[in-house]
Order: structure tokens, then sequence, then C-alpha cells
């Protein structure tokens, strides 16, 4: 299987309230975890779905948008625009 791209899209700001990523949904537990060159691509899919399960609306539809653009491009989408200017 081919290697689980990390859903950082690349817009790092934790919610004080929740400890979690505006950006992406995850807590820094989860980011460590992701980091970690033996989590297995499982433990990845698995947490995908739980992080789109705490976003909602516009975020969850940004985050959406975003990821799809880096599993194909091999960038965030703001990274992509931010070096377009």
């Amino acid at each position: 299987m081919d290697k689980v791209i990390s859903p950082c899209i690349s817009i790092c700001k934790t919610d004080p309230s929740t400890g979690l990523c505006y950006g992406c949904g995850r807590s820094n537990d989860e980011k460590a975890i992701w980091k970690d060159e033996n989590t297995s691509n499982e433990w990845k899919i698995d947490n995908l779905i739980i992080i789109k399960s705490r976003l909602s609306g516009w975020q969850l539809s940004s985050f959406e948008e975003s990821y799809e653009f880096k599993v194909k491009n091999g960038i965030s989408l703001i990274k992509y625009k931010l070096n377009k200017k």
C-alpha cells in the first residue's frame, strides 16, 4: 500500500478550548503519531475518518478540498497559492 499522506494542510493553529488544529482537526498527540515512522497506514486511514468527523460545514469542505489537492499535487493548497504570488 502506498504511503498515506499527512492531513496537515498548512493551517497550523490550535484551538485553545479543544486542543485541536483548526486546519486538520488533529490533536498534538495525533500529530506526533503521524510523524512516527512505525505508524501503520491502517491507523492513519482510521484517523482520517476520525478527524473528518470532528469537522463540519465550511471547515470540513475546506479541509477536504485542501487535502485532495495535497494528495494529487504533493503540496498543500495554501502553499501552492502562496507560491503562485
